[in-house]
């Protein structure tokens, strides 16, 4: 879908209002769950998941918390502290990848979940369900690359629990793990605190985990060298917020990549996002391997990267301080939020038009995370 994003020509008309207000009625609905059966799309981060996890989940488990669909809840303790609790599941394929593991993913994907909600990751735990017939090297070093992502990350796996389950149950192995941060006195960063004018930030390449993870499964003729960029974020995001003290938001776009987060962003805020294609940092080899794919490297998952809001005044200083850090070296300010398009994201391209960037739909990279 192609269109224009409205500029500052005197406003839009009468009727061209209701067409807008129409439009964003419609895409504000949550989506509704039609399926009978779950299917890979239900895992994708997209649409079929939303409905999923709106249908069956949050409409069981309604609460205060939970309703914020964050990446962690944020909880108040008697006392007064606030702690941030996340947990994840990860079932990638294969278990080793160019650029890490799934011991890798399980502790950066929890520790990321956690700094996302502003908190400083302090434990987790890891639950492993592992298939019969595994073999025990290859757990042994699994689980050194857990201990060896927890070192870096400044975390401590304090409890844990195994299951094995019978020969083809399980492929091969599937770890489950949570988390707990502290989240300190005054932070907090919500859709609701984003505003018109407000800067987006990408800390750095997309794409690379969800590329790399398909490639290395073997079954496309693909000759590229692509490693996942899985890695632990919290010191980035200390960084940045030290910078950027009114920082608004941040998500990690993992499943669904940074179109899908953006969308997110959008219907939590009521706001719409305008992203610059010429701004966007990818790895010429990434974007090759999805133009060969026909897959749009917006929907392609990270595993090291994460989406931030900027108040404008911050958002340079912001970004001088993320490339600072090893791990934000190629950040971009990627684009800004505006009142204009209402809970949409579009994308100005490189030929000077703009199209809309929709929720996913579909799971074009099944089992990367």
């Amino acid at each position: 879908m192609t269109g224009t994003v409205p500029r500052d020509t005197g406003g839009p008309s009468f009727a061209e209002h209701e067409v807008i207000e129409r439009i964003e009625a419609f895409r504000r609905r949550r989506p509704r769950l039609r399926d009978e059966i779950v299917t890979m799309a239900h895992g994708a981060g997209g649409k079929a998941s939303a409905a999923l996890v709106d249908a069956v989940f949050v409409e069981s488990f309604r609460n205060d918390e939970l309703d914020q669909l964050g990446d962690g809840a944020v909880l108040a303790t008697p006392r007064g502290e606030r702690l941030a609790f996340s947990t994840d599941s990860f079932v990638v394929q294969p278990l080793r990848f160019p650029g890490g593991s799934i011991g890798h993913l399980a502790v950066h994907g929890t520790v990321n979940d956690l700094a996302m909600a502003g908190a400083r990751p302090a434990w987790l735990s890891a639950a492993f369900v592992i298939e019969e017939g595994f073999p025990i090297v290859q757990l042994r070093e699994i689980v050194a690359d857990m201990a060896a992502a927890a070192a870096g990350a400044g975390v401590r796996i304090v409890t844990g629990d195994t299951k094995v389950v019978p020969t083809g149950a399980a492929d091969g192995l599937f770890v489950t793990t949570a988390g707990v941060g502290v989240v300190p006195a005054g932070r907090a960063f919500s859709a609701a605190a984003v505003r018109p004018g407000d800067r987006v930030l990408l800390s750095g390449f997309m794409g690379d985990h969800g590329t790399a993870v398909m490639l290395a499964r073997g079954d496309l003729d693909i000759d590229a060298d692509v490693a996942s960029d899985t890695a632990a974020v919290s010191e980035l995001v200390e960084a940045m917020v030290a910078a950027a003290p009114a920082t608004r938001w941040l998500r990690d776009p993992t499943r669904g990549g940074v179109g899908t987060v953006c969308n997110e962003l959008a219907q939590a805020s009521g706001l719409g996002v305008v992203l610059d294609e010429r701004s966007l940092p990818i790895r010429p080899v990434v974007n090759g391997a999805c133009e060969l794919l026909g897959i749009d490297p917006l929907y392609v998952a990270n595993e090291g990267k994460f989406v931030a809001v900027l108040d404008p005044g911050e958002a340079d200083a912001a970004l001088a301080a993320v490339r600072a850090h090893p791990l934000g070296a190629d950040a971009a300010l990627i684009g800004e939020v505006t009142d204009a398009i209402g809970a949409t994201v579009a994308l100005r391209t490189g030929f000077g038009g703009t199209r809309i960037v929709d929720m996913l739909v579909g799971d074009p990279l099944p089992r990367i995370c």
